[in-house]
């Protein structure tokens, strides 16, 4: 009788239990978190639906305003304005929430359980929301080229970076909201900020019609120094003090997120 013929090659059947390389598990995890935030509607209202709602209502004005006679003019004004508020509802007040509720139904502790290190679990969220931010600044800038915004080549590579300074600034405070609160705590105050920033915000953009020592209070918080940051960017200067502001506020929120960011 003759011995069986092994016809596979050897090892092809035999269990291979090692994690993936870092760079597949940091793609996999920033894939699973980009679809997560794509398909939540909530998320979609706030990041994307708002944001563009208030841009083309805004162009739109029926009525002649100080903040611009025509559709191109209010571009002008509104379009760094209404990036500002789609950079803080997707890194802050978005970012803060899902992570409340997911170390409130106990995600963020199961995904401790994986091969992936706890930095890649922030950073796989991170970038999800980098390539949701990108995703905005796309498809606002679009809106306001349509209605007749015409920013230079230096005043959209400023306003890019920005835009990045921006979006660590705010990811940096929603990782120290999010995981430091309890899920109803962060949903509650997480919304109640996100209006007052968006209420401090349009300081600035009025800045004309404000007294002086409220404007410069204005500017020292995260959403007016991006405001004030984006509107001289998209001319092609840079706000030094605003920038400044922006890093400050990133420096502390990270340091206090490293410091009492809880997993569960």
């Amino acid at each position: 009788m003759t011995a069986p013929v092994n016809r596979f090659a050897p090892g092809t059947f035999a269990p291979r239990p090692r994690a993936a390389s870092l760079p597949a598990i940091l793609l996999a995890q920033s894939r699973m978190e980009l679809t997560l935030l794509l398909r939540n509607g909530e998320q979609l209202l706030l990041t994307m639906f708002i944001p563009i709602t208030l841009l083309v209502g805004l162009c739109l004005l029926p009525t002649d305003t100080d903040l611009g006679a025509s559709n191109a003019e209010r571009a002008t004004t509104f379009v760094p304005a209404i990036m500002t508020v789609a950079v803080m509802s997707t890194a802050f007040t978005g970012q803060a929430i899902a992570l409340g509720f997911d170390r409130r139904y106990g995600a963020l502790k199961r995904l401790g359980a994986t091969p992936i290190p706890r930095w890649g679990i922030i950073a796989g969220k991170s970038i999800a929301v980098v390539l949701v931010v990108a995703l905005q600044a796309l498809i606002l800038g679009g809106i306001g080229l349509a209605f007749g915004w015409r920013p230079s080549a230096l005043g959209i590579v400023l306003g890019a970076v920005v835009i990045a300074i921006g979006t660590v600034t705010f990811s940096a405070l929603g990782l120290l909201l999010g995981g430091t609160l309890k899920a109803e705590v962060v949903l509650a105050l997480g919304n109640l900020l996100w209006f007052a920033l968006v209420g401090v915000g349009s300081l600035v953009v009025m800045a004309e019609r404000v007294p002086d020592a409220v404007l410069w209070i204005a500017r020292c918080l995260p959403s007016g120094a991006l405001t004030e940051a984006l509107g001289r960017a998209t001319e092609g200067s840079v706000d030094l003090f605003g920038i400044g502001v922006l890093l400050a506020w990133a420096a502390v929120a990270a340091v206090l997120a490293v410091r009492w960011f809880k997993f569960e």
